[in-house]
């Protein structure tokens, strides 16, 4: 059966567009112009996907999430909505939202969000029907049963890197940093015989490391000359804000440490918490690096790109003060940085 997609915005024109659009991406669609209507639907029909708006008169798009939730823990609910407020993204997160997609709505974004969210529903329904029998075929599907949790875990990839698409999208010139950011760190990482859980742990915790910077003000970000001392402070608040968000998210909870102390500095001067050396988590450090080095070899509003030689020089410059010597010198030594060069 083919999937069945509810569409709820009070905007008719929004409504018709992402029916004609899935439509011809091979989906059935309905559609519904506020939460009460929508509700009706779910209620009465076989829904694979809803895709909802926000803001809408009678029942909002949160209050939709809420109800539909309760009644069906495993339905994917996708948000759509103008502004990303840090308050709203951590309700929708906490209620169970898949994704967001921001307005005006990118159609490549949303078609591979419902891919997404269909395939990972599809692979959760087939687990969870493994499991019925799992004492009876332990054997014959445990293969099944890993290759299906390694596609899951692909899957819920992809959705954290749509999250952190929105901060790439506040501020093109970090466009793919958490990404890069991320692949550094499970370099070190292995070099330093990460395996298993803890390799993956730190995988998460990098890619979500600046999801925080989604609460910081556009006009902060892509400031092109020096900060002030209040706009300084003020983006320094982003782990903070980052901890906050997936706090909301018992998956994420062996990730705040690292997401919330990245920025802390070998000497205790650093933020938000001043920690010094190796009590600051093990993870941070490696992901302090790995931060650094992008950012300085990234193209930023206030400056180009620095050649190599000079973030190395920088690098070394900074180690025992910035960086922990241990990490700094494997990165070095190991010449992690040779296959990580932006061109």
């Amino acid at each position: 059966m083919e999937p069945r997609i509810l569409i709820v915005d009070d905007e008719s024109m929004i409504c018709s567009v992402l029916d004609r659009w899935l439509s011809m991406e091979g989906y059935s669609c309905i559609t519904a112009s506020n939460g009460r209507e929508a509700l009706n639907y779910f209620l009465k029909d076989n829904l694979s996907l809803i895709i909802t708006d926000i803001k809408m008169p009678e029942m909002d798009g949160m209050e939709l999430l809420k109800s539909v939730k309760s009644m069906d823990p495993n339905m994917m609910v996708i948000i759509m909505t103008a502004n990303l407020e840090i308050d709203v993204v951590v309700e929708a997160m906490r209620l169970g939202a898949y994704d967001f997609i921001p307005k005006p709505v990118d159609m490549s974004l949303v078609a591979l969000s419902v891919k997404k969210a269909l395939e990972k529903k599809r692979l959760e329904e087939e687990l969870k029907a493994h499991h019925k029998n799992l004492e009876q075929l332990v054997e014959e599907r445990t293969a099944k049963i890993q290759e299906a949790y390694r596609v899951l875990k692909e899957v819920h990839l992809d959705s954290v890197r749509i999250l952190t698409g929105a901060v790439d999208a506040k501020d093109p010139y970090t466009w793919g940093h958490s990404d890069r950011v991320k692949s550094v760190s499970v370099k070190i990482g292995k070099k330093l015989d990460f395996n298993g859980k803890k390799l993956e742990r730190l995988e998460y915790g990098a890619l979500l490391h600046d999801i925080g910077k989604i609460g910081i003000k556009d006009e902060v970000l892509q400031k092109p000359g020096s900060l002030s001392p209040e706009e300084c402070q003020h983006i320094q608040e982003h782990p903070l804000i980052a901890a906050r968000i997936v706090a909301e998210v018992d998956f994420f909870d062996e990730k705040i440490p690292m997401i919330r102390h990245h920025h802390e500095h070998f000497d205790g001067n650093g933020y938000p918490d001043k920690l010094v050396g190796e009590a600051i988590p093990l993870e941070a450090r490696i992901i302090s690096v790995s931060d650094a080095f992008d950012a300085m070899t990234s193209i930023r509003p206030h400056r180009g790109k620095k050649p190599i030689e000079d973030v190395l020089v920088e690098l070394e410059r900074c180690k025992g003060t910035q960086f922990d010597p241990y990490i700094l010198d494997i990165f070095m030594k190991e010449e992690i940085y040779k296959s990580l060069i932006i061109n």
